[in-house]
């Protein structure tokens, strides 16, 4: 049996597109999860805490401690806590993450088609870059929303309902490689947002599971 909380190091099978091009062990960000994760079956306060492994606040590679992060709200979620009571930043670094490995793998357009161009993550993108400092990303992000908004909703539409292989000139226009020059390193921003947020908790693996246990009030299983 293995843990749902990942502690290995997977800077690379964080990112997993709808294309699969690169896969996550996080089985949420097959698509773009929801803003609002609602159920019925949640505590009435929020968890004030962002929580990552031990193994992977210490390793070397960055990318691990955000995947941490993403394993225990994706932990959450599966638990059945709505996202209003997991903690707003790090559900920004989740969605941050999210917006990075979209790019990363298919450019803006694909972050576009992927997440079917939504306004409250948009916003929830802006804010996190504004956070993590990474002012030349926001003023990407910014200027290539703006081609979407100039776009008719009939095109974008269209573009968001087709298939985003093969000759697109949508993708095209929507794809933009200066977020490959620019000098930010988002997943370094992010990293380091993690690290020194005030309310980061850093715990082994059952301390994790022990405390989640406490939140949502019963065991989880460990698979």
């Amino acid at each position: 049996m293995t843990n749902r909380i990942t502690d290995k190091s997977e800077s690379l099978k964080t990112q997993k597109s709808v294309q699969s091009v690169v896969k996550k062990t996080f089985p949420l960000l097959t698509i773009l999860p929801e803003i609002c994760h609602k159920s019925s079956n949640t505590k009435p306060m929020e968890f004030g805490r962002i929580i990552v492994s031990e193994t992977a606040f210490n390793s070397e590679n960055l990318q691990d401690v955000i995947n941490s992060n993403i394993s225990v709200i994706n932990l959450m979620r599966e638990e059945k806590v709505d996202d209003e009571f997991i903690h707003e930043d790090a559900l920004m670094s989740y969605y941050l993450d999210y917006y990075y490995s979209q790019c990363v793998t298919g450019n803006f357009a694909q972050f576009v088609h992927s997440s079917g161009w939504n306004s409250e993550l948009n916003e929830l993108i802006e804010e996190g870059l504004v956070l993590i400092g990474a002012q030349k990303h926001l003023e990407l992000f910014q200027q290539q929303s703006k081609k979407v908004k100039l776009m008719s909703s009939v095109k974008l539409n269209k573009f968001l309902k087709g298939k985003l292989e093969g000759v697109n000139p949508t993708k095209d226009l929507l794809n933009n490689d200066t977020f490959f020059e620019i000098e930010e390193n988002l997943i370094a921003l992010n990293a380091d947002f993690l690290k020194t947020h005030p309310d980061t908790e850093v715990l082994s693996v059952d301390e994790i599971f022990e405390v989640l246990e406490e939140f949502v009030g019963h065991e989880i299983k460990r698979e």
